[in-house]
């Protein structure tokens, strides 16, 4: 009895087989295109005090408050839309650019969403650099939209729209003219995304860390601030330098060194922080609704995708 018990136990006990994980699906990334659309919408809402911060720079005008009661008094509420038709060029060309070398440049370096401040840094100025280039003629032509009611009748461009302003802009000055004001219009470009996309994502994946955030619009609106805020302060003296030369249309009117002389010598440093407020006033709640619209579209993505798949 005893044998039979021994033998038994020295039995090799089988092993327990597991079913093999099933490997989750990789997640697919999003249109290309989501950025630009987001920052269409933003743009579009905000333009009148994207209208007043260029002239406030590109003008004599010293009060944002008295920069708009001109534009109501001389050409009424729809003034404040001026130029909106360079705003959306703008923002399919430059933004549409930008968010997608933003993803890209972040593939490209490794970066996550948990990846350190200066590597998503990088990743924005790489972005920045690639969008201020695409991005630059549609810049000019918004630039100037916006900022020709501001000036005396006579020295006016009055361009029907962005399309006959690049047309005519390339005819009457020469192919070159798409690229006046490129170096601080791309300087711009990459403090703005080293900036606003890099610390909205920064700032995203620290208020999550603390366990009081979910992933949700109160989370998406916190970090959105602080990345305005940043963005604006970082962006403000390449944003003054790139309105004025872009703005100006006379020859040898386009030298970033001697715009920079110039404002020093009658203005003094703080020039470049010209129009701060109205800035901040516009790229705030614009940096707030380019995120918030961006991360509902992906929310819409994902769910007519999961609708396909069912």
């Amino acid at each position: 009895m005893s044998t039979s018990v021994e033998s038994a136990s020295t039995k090799p006990i089988p092993e327990l087989t597991t079913a093999p994980a099933i490997a989750k699906p990789k997640k697919q990334p999003y249109p290309f295109w989501l950025g630009g659309v987001a920052a269409t919408i933003a743009a579009s809402i905000t333009h009148p005090l994207d209208l007043t911060k260029v002239r406030l720079q590109a003008s004599g005008d010293k009060r944002m408050i008295e920069s708009i009661r001109k534009t109501l008094k001389t050409a009424g509420v729809r003034g404040l839309f001026d130029g909106i038709s360079g705003t959306w060029m703008r923002q399919m060309s430059y933004s549409l650019c930008r968010f997608w070398a933003y993803d890209e440049s972040k593939k490209y370096l490794g970066a996550g969403a948990n990846s350190p401040a200066w590597k998503l840094a990088l990743a924005g100025s790489m972005a920045g650099g690639i969008a201020g280039i695409v991005g630059n003629p549609a810049e000019i032509i918004m630039v100037r939209l916006q900022g020709d009611m501001a000036k005396a009748p006579e020295k006016r461009l009055n361009y029907k729209n962005c399309f006959d302003g690049l047309f005519r802009m390339t005819k009457e000055e020469g192919v070159s003219s798409l690229a006046r004001g490129m170096g601080p219009n791309v300087l711009r470009a990459v403090l703005m995304n080293a900036s606003q996309l890099a610390s909205y994502d920064f700032f995203k994946a620290e208020l999550l860390k603390t366990g009081y955030f979910e992933d949700n619009i109160i989370c998406h609106f916190t970090a959105s601030f602080g990345a305005g805020t940043v963005a604006t302060t970082v962006c403000s003296p390449a944003d003054v330098l790139k309105s004025r030369i872009m703005n100006a249309s006379g020859p040898g009117s386009s030298s970033t060194m001697g715009a920079i002389r110039t404002a020093l010598a009658t203005e003094g440093p703080m020039f470049m922080f010209k129009g701060w407020v109205p800035a901040w006033t516009r790229l705030q709640p614009t940096t707030i609704l380019i995120f918030l619209t961006l991360e509902q579209l992906k929310n819409v993505v994902d769910w007519t995708r999961s609708i396909k798949s069912e």
